[in-house]
């Protein structure tokens, strides 16, 4: 008898498929083989293939005799219409939890035999693959939101939605308790994430107190649904709550919060692998919040301490007009090394105490000092009208801090008298002498000197006095004004001669509009080139008295 020759998976059978169970081979054949007619009937299949098939029992989709609804809708389109054969791709599916390919063996009457190849294994690292691509895309897409915001509600509204997306039906976020109350956020799954504010019990959600703590999460398995507190279910949550996980936020050395992951009755529970998976989630979503809490912080702090160091709004003072301008050497800063601040007397007969200062540098190292300058004169306000003994005191304070930096100064005393002219005292130390507006378009200088503070043992000053007619103003600059450096080749000065030929043009205008002007004309100057600080002050007497 000659030799029987089985045909590879994939190639034709010419012989007909009878003639395939003739020999040895058709019961030793290492892979399962159906043979079937050509209207689709089970006509006979080997002992693997009888093995492969007993383990379905009453599976989903199964024909009585046993053949696949797949392998059999395979079969249906070998042929076409008129019953010819026609060239097709394996075909793939499930047979008793495993996956099999089915390669094709047609012959000429129209049935077929198929080779049954296991494909388990590989089917099973596609689909992990998959799954590991697709927790990769969803970790660097929360990441990429997340970190764009340093808002907390904004983080919080991201990584629910997030979660309950990809991770579950429903997520919680529940942040640390601020005295006795939880911010907790909650999202359904294609919802938007709600925010409310609780007085909860974390120990009433098993694993929610460890969470918020820091400690690792327990197994979803060991959480009973049932016994979940009304509040974590949020409205709307479609049936009963079927498997839950709890998992910590780490922060940056402190907890920033837990996450609560709901899924339906009518899911499949929480695998292992989606447990690590909503871990390593919860590891990226308490890293956003921690910056952002730790950014909202530090905005805050930074908020208060600008609020004190940003120069005040001035006004009319006892009869007297005040205004002033402040630019910082750097566009994006508030706060630089130049200052001024007015201190109103307790009343029209005591003077009014004015300074306007220059600290050596520029940007938050000058504010600092700045700060501390305006706070010691703050504090020597009683002997505000000796202003050489001031000098001394604020010299002697800043010889002694660890700055090495230094300061240049003007001091003056303004009171109003009962004629309607103003009277100032003016002390320069180290600083530019002020400058005198008369109502004739005359500028005059404060004949006042003095040292600077802050770098040598002692000081020596001379206070000038001047009056201010009704209509004429007094200007206390800083040098960030006169060394503007721009003009038409961005090289020279504004210089104090520009700076004086200004103010002849601001003869009568009032203080506001004075300090106004000078600031556009130094900025005009310097165009798109770099600065100093630049502080303007004017003590200006009404030309008509104020209520």
């Amino acid at each position: 008898m000659p030799a029987l020759v089985i045909p590879s998976p994939g190639s034709p059978a010419h012989a007909r498929a009878t003639d395939l169970r003739d020999g040895p081979s058709w019961l030793d054949a290492p892979y399962p083989v159906l043979v079937l007619d050509a209207d689709g009937t089970l006509a006979d299949l080997n002992p693997a293939a009888r093995h492969v098939l007993a383990g379905r029992g009453e599976e989903k989709g199964a024909r009585r005799d046993g053949v696949p609804a797949w392998l059999a809708d395979a079969h249906r389109g070998l042929t076409d219409g008129a019953g010819a054969p026609v060239a097709a791709p394996p075909a793939a599916g499930e047979i008793a939890g495993r996956f099999f390919e089915a390669h094709p063996g047609p012959a000429a009457d129209g049935s077929a035999t198929w080779w049954l190849v296991d494909a388990t294994g590989r089917h099973e690292a596609e689909r992990s693959l998959r799954g590991a691509r697709r927790q990769a895309e969803i970790r660097a897409r929360v990441s990429s939101t997340l970190l764009s915001s340093l808002n907390v509600p904004r983080c919080a509204e991201v990584a629910t939605q997030t979660a309950s997306e990809h991770l579950a039906d429903a997520a919680l976020l529940v942040l640390p308790p601020v005295g006795r109350r939880y911010a907790v956020t909650h999202a359904l799954r294609g919802g938007r994430a709600v925010h409310t504010s609780r007085r909860i019990d974390p120990r009433d959600v098993p694993g929610l107190a460890e969470a918020l703590q820091g400690y690792p999460p327990v197994p979803a398995r060991w959480i009973d649904p049932a016994a979940l507190p009304e509040w974590v279910v949020p409205a709307g949550f479609d049936g009963a709550v079927g498997s839950v996980i709890v998992a910590p936020l780490p922060g940056h050395g402190v907890p920033a919060g837990a996450l609560v992951l709901l899924r339906s009755g009518t899911e499949e529970a929480f695998t292992a692998d989606e447990e690590e998976f909503a871990r390593l989630f919860a590891a990226r979503a308490g890293a956003a919040l921690s910056a952002a809490r730790l950014y909202s912080e530090q905005s805050a702090i930074t908020t208060t301490l600008m609020r004190e160091l940003l120069p005040p709004t001035l006004e009319n003072v006892h009869g007297v007009d005040y205004a002033g301008r402040y630019r910082a050497a750097s566009d994006h800063e508030r706060i630089g090394g130049d200052f001024y601040d007015v201190h109103a007397g307790a009343d029209s007969s005591r003077e009014t105490f004015v300074v306007l200062g220059d600290v050596a540098g520029k940007g938050l190292e000058a504010a600092v000092l700045t700060g501390k300058i305006r706070n010691t004169l703050h504090a020597l306000l009683p002997l505000a009208s000796d202003h050489e003994q001031v000098l001394t005191l604020l010299n002697g304070a800043l010889l002694s801090s660890h700055h090495t930096r230094f300061a240049t100064l003007v001091l003056a005393c303004v009171r109003r008298a009962d004629d309607g002219r103003v009277r100032l005292r003016l002390t320069s130390a180290g600083h530019m002498p002020p400058l005198i507006v008369r109502a004739d378009g005359r500028v005059e200088e404060a004949a006042t000197h003095g040292t600077l503070v802050g770098a040598l043992p002692s000081i020596s000053v001379r206070t000038a006095e001047e009056w201010l007619a009704p209509g004429e103003t007094c200007l206390l600059y800083t040098d960030g004004i006169t060394e503007a450096r721009g003009g038409p080749l961005g090289d020279e000065l504004f210089g104090e001669h520009r700076l004086r030929q200004a103010l002849r043009e601001c003869a009568g205008m009032p203080g506001e509009a004075v300090v106004e002007r000078v600031q556009m004309l130094a900025a005009q100057w310097l165009g798109t080139g770099t600065h100093d600080d630049m502080a303007t002050v004017a003590v200006s007497a009404p030309r008509t008295a104020r209520r």
